[in-house]
């Protein structure tokens, strides 16, 4: 693997050998996972890996049945998640959803990986962080795009820290990403939002 990999550890509802050498064959044949280490004693999977973690997740449950739960992501010098969701004033169907994890590596990488659902069909949307966590008022309340105060961790004078990128919707409105940012320092951004903008819903 080139890319920068996650050290991910699972705790999965395992109890007989089978299971054990069923998904480490799988594992061990995806080329995006790497030195796959599985305790049948403690129930825990641990291994290196390139794809979002709610993959392999999903990976692991679908081959043996059971649940598998995001226990750790090794040495990390930090991680936080961020809950998403739209205004609750829109039909059901038109909420915007989703989970994203935000691991720091080392000093200067962080991995950025989540899925948010209920964006529209095979569609662009932007993925920012905004000074603050205030969600009174939707993306109104949320203030401007975060922006490091250390020029060691600024883009650019013109571009905010807080400007992460684009991500692309399937055709179910569903958007995975993983993203490798060497701009944003987990401790720097507890307590803000994390918004998703595309032209039909914020």
């Amino acid at each position: 693997m080139t890319e920068t990999a996650t050290s991910l550890e699972f705790l999965v509802d395992i109890n007989q050998q089978e299971q054990v050498d069923r998904i480490q064959k799988l594992l061990s044949d995806q080329k995006e996972i790497e030195n796959v280490n599985i305790d049948l004693s403690s129930k825990r999977i641990v291994l290196n890996t390139t794809l979002q973690s709610s993959k392999i997740q999903k990976l692991i449950e679908d081959s043996l049945d059971t649940n598998a739960i995001l226990f750790g992501t090794g040495k990390s010098l930090g991680a936080a998640v961020s809950a998403l969701y739209s205004n609750m004033n829109r039909p059901l169907e038109r909420r915007v959803h989703g989970l994203v994890r935000f691991i720091q590596t080392d000093d200067e990488q962080c991995i950025i990986e989540g899925t948010v659902d209920g964006l529209p069909p095979n569609s662009s949307a932007r993925i920012n962080i905004h000074e603050y966590g205030d969600l009174s008022d939707g993306c109104e309340s949320c203030g401007d795009y975060y922006n490091s105060s250390s020029s060691t961790f600024q883009k650019s004078p013109s571009e905010p820290t807080g400007i992460l990128g684009h991500v692309v919707t399937d055709e179910t409105g569903t958007a995975d990403f993983r993203l490798l940012n060497r701009y944003i320092q987990v401790p720097d951004i507890i307590g803000r939002s994390f918004v998703v903008q595309n032209s039909d819903s914020q």
